[in-house]
C-alpha cells in the first residue's frame, strides 16, 4: 500500500507532467505550411501567381502566421497527380505540416484530398474547387477561399443569356474542372449550345477545334482554358479570323493578367467573370495590388489574390487559437469564423466551407496608363452560393 506522502508526490508528478504536456501544446514555436502547386509546364503561371500572392502576405506579416514564425515548404506537382500524392505524403509524415495549400487543378486536388483529410491536416484551397468536395464529399478539413468550380462559369452563362446570344459553342479541357465549367455555364444559359468541345488538358494546338467552330457558325464562344492553353487558343482564334463574327466569353481564369500579358491587343473587348478585380476600391485590395506590383513588377491576377487571402485566413485562425494548432476542433471553428479582411470585400463560408460571395462582369480594355487590362463593369451575382451545398451533410 502506498503511503499518503508518496500518493501526494505521485499526484503532484502527474499534475506537473500534465501541465507540461498542455504547455507544450500551447507553445508551438512555428507554423508549417506545405505549398504544393503547378510551377512548371503550361499551367505554371497559375501556380506561380498563387505562390507569389501567398508569399507576399507572409512578408507583410513579417514572416509570421498568427504571430508564429512561418515555414512554407514549396514543391512543384508538375501537374501530375502521382507526383502530388507523393509530395503530400511527405508533407504529412515527414514534414508534419499544419496546413496544406496551393493546388491549381481539380484532378490533383481530388487525388490528394482524402489522404490529407484522413490525416486531419487542414487543406486551404487557393484555387481548385471541385463539385465533389462541395457536395457529398464535403469535409471539415477542407476550406476553399476561392470559389466552387462552377461559379465563375455560371456568371458568364447568365450574362450571355441576358444579352440574347442564341447559338453558343463551349470549349473546356476534359478533366473535372472542365466538366464543372460546362455544367456551370449551362445552369444559367438556356439558349442553344450547338457543341460542347472537350480538349486534352495541357493542349496547345487548336486547329481542329477552330475548324469545327467555323463550321458551326456560332454567335458566341465560351471557353475555359487556363494558363498556356487559353493563351494559345485566343491567339489562334483571332489569327483564324473568327473574332470578326463571333464574340468570345470566358471566366476570369482564361482572361486574367497572365493571359492578357501574353496575348495583348487581341484580348480587347473580351468579357469575363470574376469574384475579384484589381480595380476594387477597398483598402485591403489597394494595398495588395500596390505591394504586388512593387514586389513582382506586374499586376496581380485572381490566382495571386486567392493565394494572398489563403495566407490571411491561416493567419487569422492561428491567432484565434493562440497557436494551439493541435486543437483541431478549435482550429476548425476559427477557420469557419474567417477573421480577416479579404481583398475581394466581404464573403462568408457556407456549410460546406465554400464561399458565399459576389461575382462580377469584367471587360478587357485600356486603362488610364494605356495598359491592356480588366475593368469591372458590374455585379452578376450577389451573395451567390454553389449548387451543391444541399448535398453536404456536414453541420
Amino acid at each position: 500500500m502506498m503511503r499518503p506522502t508518496k500518493c501526494l508526490f505521485a499526484l503532484a508528478t502527474l499534475l506537473l507532467l500534465g501541465t507540461s504536456v498542455h504547455a507544450a501544446e500551447a507553445s508551438r514555436t512555428s507554423v508549417k505550411v506545405g505549398f504544393l502547386s503547378t510551377l512548371s509546364g503550361p499551367g505554371a503561371g497559375l501556380g506561380i501567381d498563387i505562390r507569389d500572392g501567398f508569399n507576399l502576405a507572409v512578408k507583410q506579416l513579417n514572416g509570421k502566421l498568427g504571430g508564429l514564425p512561418a515555414e512554407v515548404i514549396v514543391v512543384d506537382d508538375q501537374q501530375k497527380p502521382e507526383v502530388a500524392q507523393q509530395v503530400a505524403e511527405k508533407f504529412m509524415k515527414k514534414d508534419k505540416v499544419d496546413f496544406m495549400t496551393g493546388i491549381v487543378f481539380s484532378n490533383i486536388m481530388l487525388a490528394v484530398g482524402q489522404p490529407v483529410f484522413d490525416n486531419k491536416t487542414f487543406y486551404i484551397s487557393a484555387n481548385a474547387g471541385p463539385s465533389q468536395y462541395a457536395g457529398e464529399q464535403c469535409n471539415p478539413y477542407f476550406f476553399n477561399v476561392a470559389w466552387q468550380n462552377d461559379n465563375l462559369h455560371e456568371a458568364v452563362g447568365k450574362y450571355v443569356m441576358d444579352k440574347g446570344f442564341k447559338n453558343v459553342v463551349l470549349v473546356a479541357p476534359n478533366y473535372p474542372g472542365g466538366k464543372d465549367a460546362m455544367v456551370g455555364f449551362k445552369r444559367f444559359y438556356k439558349g442553344k449550345v450547338s457543341e460542347e468541345i472537350y480538349t486534352k488538358l495541357g493542349q496547345l494546338d487548336y486547329a481542329a477545334e477552330l475548324a469545327q467552330i467555323r463550321s458551326l457558325k456560332p454567335d458566341a464562344v465560351f471557353f475555359f482554358l487556363p494558363g498556356g492553353m487559353g493563351i494559345n487558343f485566343v491567339k489562334q482564334f483571332v489569327a483564324a479570323g473568327l473574332s470578326s463574327d463571333t464574340q468570345l466569353f470566358a471566366p476570369g481564369f482564361s482572361a486574367d493578367e497572365d493571359v492578357i500579358k501574353a496575348v495583348g491587343a487581341p484580348m480587347l473587348g473580351m468579357f469575363n467573370s470574376s469574384h475579384w478585380a484589381h480595380d476594387m476600391e477597398n483598402a485591403e485590395n489597394k494595398r495588395f495590388v500596390a505591394d504586388f506590383q512593387k514586389e513582382y513588377g506586374r499586376l496581380p491576377s485572381l490566382y495571386a489574390s486567392q493565394g494572398y487571402d489563403a495566407a490571411f485566413l491561416i493567419d487569422g485562425a492561428v491567432r484565434d487559437v493562440k497557436g494551439r494548432l493541435d486543437d483541431k476542433e478549435a482550429l476548425r471553428k476559427a477557420l469557419e469564423a474567417k477573421h480577416f479582411k479579404s481583398v475581394r470585400g466581404d464573403f462568408k463560408f457556407n456549410r460546406n466551407h465554400y464561399p458565399v460571395q459576389n461575382y462580377y462582369l469584367r471587360v478587357i480594355g485600356r486603362d488610364a496608363q494605356g495598359r491592356i487590362t480588366n475593368k469591372t463593369m458590374g455585379t452578376v451575382f450577389t451573395n451567390h452560393a454553389d449548387a451543391y451545398v444541399a448535398q453536404c451533410k456536414m453541420k
